[in-house]
């Protein structure tokens, strides 16, 4: 109810908030508050061609830095039953980019099987603990990609 000459309130939602428009996706925000905000992991945007359109398809994604250098994206989409769209497209087109602290990165994903998976599963683990939680809710293998630099394409003159 509400108080005589005040407008009533609409309830409080977090993910609600208004964020400012990332710098390379306009209209777009630079992650959803309350999600992306309290993980602890760096999280690049990755450019990857669309699978069925072969458009660029840019995602802000969390990811778990390894040593020397590469990067481990994990395509969790927090537990859903489906594999997230960017899988998706980098199953169907492995060479993206990666846009960290306003530069882009080439870089190749490979799908990671077996025993090289299960090994970077527990670093996936113990970065950030909740993908275990991710992985009990739905049946299908949460799909882990390892990022690794690639020379950058030669520009015609």
């Amino acid at each position: 109810m509400a108080l005589p000459g005040l407008a009533p309130q609409p309830p409080y939602r977090l993910h609600q908030q208004e964020q400012p428009p990332h710098p390379r996706m306009p209209g777009r925000q630079a992650a959803p508050v309350g999600v992306h905000r309290q993980l602890p992991a760096p999280y690049p945007l990755l450019t990857s061609t669309g699978a069925r359109s072969g458009l660029p398809r840019r995602t802000p994604l969390a990811c778990v830095p390894e040593e020397g250098g590469g990067r481990l994206l994990i395509g969790s989409d927090f537990g859903r039953p489906d594999h997230p769209a960017w899988t998706r497209n980098l199953l169907a087109h492995p060479d993206a980019t990666i846009n960290r602290q306003v530069r882009d990165i080439p870089v190749t994903a490979r799908l990671l099987t077996g025993a090289e998976r299960a090994t970077a599963w527990q670093t996936a683990l113990a970065f950030w603990p909740p993908y275990a939680v991710y992985q009990s809710r739905v049946e299908r293998e949460i799909r882990l990609f390892r990022l690794t630099r690639r020379e950058p394409e030669a520009r015609e003159p």
